[in-house]
């Protein structure tokens, strides 16, 4: 396994000052297409992306943000920010550069690659140390072909209520994208706080994580 690569997809529902997740909860808009310059020797960043679905003057109205490019159903915008810890740059920090970021609603979504299930798990660890609402959304080895064989885990690590928090969350959709339902949504269904639907959704994927094992 620690030879094979694993390939990630995570999702931060308060991913901090993140101008990419802020525009799509503030204006409304699926942020795709997301890309990033190297600092500078100020330490600034280039970023620019993709905006649609959106009322453009939600996101023209902020000063921080310039339309670089207009399409059929969307605009490409730019802005420049101090190169901070951030979400990205956390998981970069452990030498996995982010190969695709999307947001929407203000959830921020990243795709990286991992040389073993040990990095994985260091990089999950500390964004979970750093933001709330961080989860796990697929894990496929290299070669993989079918997202649904991709890990093997052991359920019997679960407890009945952990089981039932993840069973409801992808029945109503809160691992898709665009979401089914948020965390207040999966919570009702369940008649428990937000606060406590996270915890066992955090502990399940804990739990999941450390099961993975070899073929």
């Amino acid at each position: 396994m620690s030879d094979s690569g694993i390939r990630v997809e995570l999702s931060v529902d308060t991913p901090g000052a993140c101008p990419v997740a802020s525009v799509s909860d503030e204006a409304g808009a699926a942020v795709t297409d997301v890309a990033r310059s190297s600092p500078d020797e100020d330490g600034q960043v280039i970023e620019e992306f993709t905006a649609t679905g959106t009322d453009e003057g939600a996101i023209e109205a902020r000063e921080d943000m310039d339309k670089v490019f207009a399409t059929g159903n969307g605009a490409r915008y730019q802005f420049s920010r101090s190169r901070t810890e951030c979400v990205c740059e956390a998981v970069e920090t452990y030498d996995c550069p982010v190969a695709d970021i999307r947001a929407e609603g203000g959830q921020l979504h990243l795709t990286f690659h991992a040389p073993d299930v040990d990095r994985v798990r260091a990089i999950v660890t500390r964004l979970k140390e750093l933001y709330d609402g961080v989860s796990l959304r697929s894990m496929r080895r290299n070669g993989d072909v079918d997202p649904v064989d991709s890990i093997l885990v052991d359920r019997s690590k679960l407890t009945d209520r952990q089981q039932e928090v993840l069973e409801t969350a992808v029945e109503m959709g809160y691992f898709e994208y665009p979401k089914g339902a948020n965390a207040g949504d999966v919570a009702a269904e369940l008649d428990i706080s937000v606060s406590t639907f996270a915890e066992h959704l955090a502990a399940a994927q804990t739990k999941l994580l450390d099961s993975i094992v070899a073929e």
